[in-house]
Order: structure tokens, then C-alpha cells, then sequence
């Protein structure tokens, strides 16, 4: 079996599995914010309930009933809900190491910011989700955690920092991969290490006879909100890499930074809703508002492409190769109206993927992609709208296979 066939479907298994497992974990989340708030106080409520809620589904009621600590006798079985955060994280790692780190040189490292070497680059990429964690953690268990407010506006002020300082190293794709990336490694984390710990605590000091400190529900609880204020912005980054008007623009970081914003705004509403308080309607405008800004920003140019590019050895064999000159042709001719620094193409204003094609080394660089979309499968040029030849694809399928192996 090819191994690019293999690897190409080991990652739309993993994709697969990463938004199944991103469904269940953002589906529990927002449905245990909406049960916390909607809870009400009732007569006749247990001895230690904080409220309940009477919900229908699937031709059934269920009623649920809130302690705030514990129950008088804790239950024989517990269900701990953790697996879809931590599942979710790993198949996140996965597609980041299956994506970005195994085609480092063509998605991740842009030469025009800095050009490192790909062990420099994944170094880069792992390393600063450990430390973005390490930053968050201090900040939250620093003096600063008792104002709920200033944490979450450092917090916004974190996010804003990395999305600049990635976007100073890695490709614009990239960029807004690895800041949803920060932003999922922090809610994993304090699930996995603040959270369920915390839980954990309770439940063996009561099976213990001991009464709680309720300082460990708190402390989940604050960070159980930031996951809920955090996760809309998580799920645009990571759609982010399939629009170049979103990650190819010259303010994608500021873009970012906006929709975090509009991630308060939106979350804003529905908490306050499922509270049952005044509808606050006023989000709805600022959310627009602040779409329309991302907008024009996508509208003011696009990041700086590079005017040339370091070749690899094995990039110098792809264009000292017999097909080459036959297959940039083929390229030059049905590929670069549209993956160019200026596409012709009408409707189109930057580089789908912000992949160009119009020097030897653009071409050399993309050389998998290529082989993948227009020699292996007919997936470019999209309905085959520049009429690709059988025999143009049968050349880059010979090109790949001399050159790229060889």
C-alpha cells in the first residue's frame, strides 16, 4: 500500500474521531453550564440540595436534583465526565503531529518569518502549549484568582499575545491552528489536573466522614467557566484553516483576538438565558459588530508571501528531476491562476491553503500536495475547471514517483 494513501487516511480517521470526540465533549460542557443555571429552588428540596430542574427527552422526565458538596450517602456509582475532554485532546495532538509536524515544510514553517529547521519548528509548536498552561496555571492560583473579572481579561490578554507571537513564526494556517490548539490544552488541563483532582478530593473525604472544604468546588467551578467562555473561539480556530481570508490576512492574529471577544458575547447571552434573567439582546449587536470587523481586517491585505524560498535536498531532487520541467508547465498552466501571490481568478483574492505555485521552489515545496490532489485523485483543479489531462496527471504521478522517492 502507498504510504501517502496511508497516511492520508490515518488522518481523516483521526480528523473523524477528533470532531466526534470535540461533539461529545462540547455538547456535555454547554449542557451541564445550561443545568447549573437553570437549577431552581424548591420546598421539600434534600437536606444539602442547591436546586433542581424537571427536564423532558426523548419521551421520558428526568429530574435532577444539585448538591452543592455532596449527599447525606454518597451513590454506589458515579459517572465522572472527563474521557470526551481527554479524548478530544489526543486526537487534537494527533492531527497536529499527522498535519503540521509530518509536513512541517509546507504547513508550518513559512521561511519569510523565520526559517527553521522542522525539529526547530515541532519544538516551537509542543513546547508552547506546555508553557501557555504553565502561565494560565500561575495566574490562576495566584492572588489574582480571587477577581474572576481581571483573570479572564489576562486571560484575554494571554490569548492576544500568542496569537501574535505565532503568527511571527509559523505559516498564517498555522498560526491559528496552534492558537486553538494553546486555547484546548488550557481547558483539557484544567480538566485533567484541576477539576477532576478537585472531585476527587471531595468524594474520598466524604467517604472518609470527613466534611469538604468547599474551596475545591470553587476552584472548578471558576475554571469549569473559563472552558465554557473559551470554547466557541477553540472551534472557529480550528474550521480557521480551511478560509485563507481568516488565516492568510495580514491582522489574523487581531482577527483572533475578535473572536474571542465575540466568544464572551455569545456565551454572554445563553448563560444568561438558561439562568432565566432578562434576555441580554445587546450581545447580538456587539457579536455583529465585531464579525463585520473581522471582516474588513480580512479585507486589508494579505500576509507578505515570500519572493523566494530555501530549497531541501530533497526539494532540489524534485526540481533537478527529468519530469520536473514538463510538470511546472502543467502547474504554470492549470494551477497558478488561482495559487498565486495575485490570483486571476475571479472571486478568488488569496491562494487557496495560501499554497502559491510560480516558482521552481513553490512548486518543489507543494510537491505532496500536488501528487495527492491532481496526480492520486482528481480533487484540483476543483471541476477540473482548467481541463487537467489525463496524461498531465499521469506525468505528475511520475514526477512524485522519480523524484520525491528517489
Amino acid at each position: 500500500m502507498d504510504p501517502i494513501i496511508l497516511h492520508d487516511w490515518s488522518a481523516f480517521a483521526i480528523r473523524w474521531l477528533h470532531v466526534v470526540t470535540a461533539i461529545a465533549w462540547i455538547g456535555s460542557s454547554f449542557y451541564f453550564i445550561a443545568l447549573d443555571l437553570g437549577l431552581q429552588k424548591a420546598p421539600g428540596l434534600p437536606e444539602g440540595a442547591h436546586g433542581e430542574e424537571w427536564q423532558v427527552h426523548g419521551g421520558g422526565f428526568y429530574h435532577i436534583t444539585k448538591y452543592l458538596v455532596a449527599p447525606a450517602r454518597m451513590p454506589e456509582h458515579l459517572t465522572w465526565f472527563k474521557w470526551e475532554s481527554y479524548a478530544t485532546w489526543l486526537t487534537g495532538v494527533a492531527m497536529l503531529a499527522v498535519l503540521y509536524w509530518a509536513q512541517s515544510e509546507l504547513f508550518l514553517i513559512d521561511p519569510a518569518k523565520w526559517a527553521l529547521a522542522p525539529w526547530q519548528a515541532i519544538l516551537i509548536s509542543a513546547g508552547s502549549l506546555v508553557v501557555g498552561w504553565v502561565i494560565y496555571d500561575f495566574l490562576c492560583k495566584s492572588p489574582l484568582g480571587e477577581n474572576p473579572t481581571t483573570l479572564m481579561v489576562l486571560l484575554f490578554v494571554l490569548l492576544v499575545v500568542m496569537a501574535w507571537g505565532y503568527d511571527q513564526v509559523f505559516t498564517g494556517r498555522a498560526a491559528l491552528l496552534h492558537l486553538g490548539a494553546f486555547t484546548a490544552t488550557i481547558m483539557t488541563a484544567n480538566v485533567a489536573m484541576i477539576i477532576i483532582p478537585n472531585q476527587r478530593i471531595v468524594v474520598r473525604d466524604l467517604k472518609a466522614g470527613r466534611k469538604p472544604d468547599p474551596k475545591y468546588g470553587k476552584i472548578a467551578k471558576l475554571r469549569s467557566t473559563h472552558n465554557n467562555y473559551l470554547t466557541l473561539p477553540v472551534v472557529f480556530l480550528m474550521l480557521s484553516n480551511h478560509y485563507p481570508l481568516a488565516f492568510a490576512s495580514r491582522y489574523n492574529w487581531l482577527i483572533a483576538a475578535l473572536v474571542f471577544l465575540m466568544g464572551v458575547t455569545i456565551r454572554h447571552f445563553f448563560n444568561t438565558k438558561h439562568a432565566r434573567k432578562a434576555w441580554p439582546w445587546w450581545t447580538w449587536g456587539v457579536t455583529v459588530a465585531l464579525f463585520l470587523a473581522c471582516v474588513w481586517l480580512s479585507s486589508l491585505g494579505t500576509q507578505r508571501l515570500p519572493a523566494e524560498e530555501r530549497l531541501t535536498p530533497a526539494q532540489a531532487r524534485l526540481t533537478a528531476d527529468p519530469h520536473f520541467e514538463q510538470v511546472r508547465d502543467i502547474v504554470l498552466g492549470r494551477c497558478s491562476m488561482c495559487h498565486a501571490a495575485e490570483p486571476s481568478w475571479d472571486g478568488i483574492a488569496t491562494a487557496p491553503r495560501r499554497i502559491v505555485l510560480e516558482t521552481d521552489a513553490q512548486i518543489a515545496r507543494a510537491a505532496r500536495e500536488i501528487f495527492v490532489q491532481s496526480g492520486l485523485t482528481d480533487a484540483m483543479p476543483p471541476a477540473n475547471v482548467s481541463f487537467m489531462e489525463p496524461e498531465e496527471r499521469a506525468a505528475i504521478r511520475a514526477w512524485f514517483a522519480s523524484g520525491a522517492r528517489g
